[in-house]
């Protein structure tokens, strides 16, 4: 049977979890009532966990992949929506912080017509100045600069209408704006409090240097959301507005000149003015040059960022 609801985990070096994790989470999704699907997604782990998890693709409704490496969540979670074939994405830690419980919750949420619930740890369970706060800031950040608002765009418990997810290219880390970039095309998003436990086991993968990471990929997502099929307006813009400042500044240099006597290689406004002129002339050319490679991105053959090593189950 063609399954209603595909959940999605990443997997790196989580065996100590996977066990319990898993029993949870089939409890979690028989509680739906709905035909479901577990992606388990191995990214590269050295601990043993893909020998648990083959163990779980011989389950009824189970499968696991092996990455040849360790790409990322990104990718792992990129090669499981490839793999999914649900009309609703679940993406879930296997760490056991996310609760499964709170999976019928979201499904009801987004089948009542919604195209994306995100989840809100808004009781979090990790260390205040090293984890929650920075994720404040850049929650702050993102909802600002995209227009999009959540208060937890970090938390992987998320569930998605398939058809827009699979639309989607996911590179790098941009796993968290997915909300944002799903926004940008036009998708209803909402929010949903869901539980949030502290790990027991193992070690979490993640540090502060993640927040500078956003910060720069936040970049990526506001020029790829607002110019992505104009980036000549960017380029351009910033091209008049410097042609601008140039203009008045050499203007002010002719007033000196004539009006106030005041020779030209004594003020240093000119040498300003001309370092604009040349700045404002290559973004200009930057933006047509950007222009041809956006019209090569999108009429050119994309490879997905990863490589399945090995499938199991299914």
């Amino acid at each position: 049977m063609t399954p209603v609801i595909s959940v999605v985990i990443p997997v790196f070096n989580e065996l100590e979890n996977l066990a319990p994790f898993q029993g949870e989470l089939s409890a979690a999704l028989a509680r739906t009532g709905v035909p479901h699907e577990i992606l388990w997604v191995d990214d590269g782990s050295s601990d043993g966990s893909f020998s648990e998890l083959k163990k779980f693709a011989g389950l009824s409704g189970q499968r696991a992949l092996r990455l040849s490496k360790n790409y990322g969540q990104t990718a792992a979670l990129a090669a499981g929506i490839a793999e999914a074939r649900g009309e609703w994405i679940i993406t879930l830690d296997a760490d056991g912080q996310n609760d499964p419980e709170d999976i019928p919750r979201l499904f009801a949420a987004a089948a009542a017509g919604v195209d994306v619930v995100s989840g809100w740890r808004r009781n979090r369970q990790d260390a205040f100045f090293s984890r929650i706060l920075p994720s404040r800031a850049a929650n702050f950040i993102i909802s600002a600069v995209t227009g999009v608002k959540l208060h937890d765009f970090g938390c992987t418990l998320k569930i998605y209408r398939a058809a827009l997810l699979k639309s989607v290219d996911l590179y790098g880390e941009m796993h968290r704006f997915l909300p944002a970039i799903l926004g940008y095309a036009g998708a209803s998003v909402t929010e949903l409090e869901v539980n949030h436990r502290p790990r027991t086991r193992g070690k979490s993968k993640y540090g502060l240097a993640r927040t500078f990471k956003v910060v720069l990929d936040l970049l990526t997502v506001k020029f790829m959301g607002d110019f992505i099929t104009k980036p000549i307006y960017l380029f351009g813009g910033l091209s008049f507005a410097l042609l601008a400042a140039s203009f008045a500044m050499a203007g002010y240099t002719l007033y000196n000149k004539f009006h106030n006597a005041v020779f030209v290689k004594d003020q240093p406004l000119f040498l300003l003015a001309i370092f604009f002129a040349l700045v404002a002339v290559q973004l200009a050319f930057m933006g047509l040059m950007a222009e041809v490679l956006i019209r090569t991105y999108h009429s050119a053959n994309r490879r997905p960022p990863y490589t399945i090593a090995e499938k199991a189950g299914g």
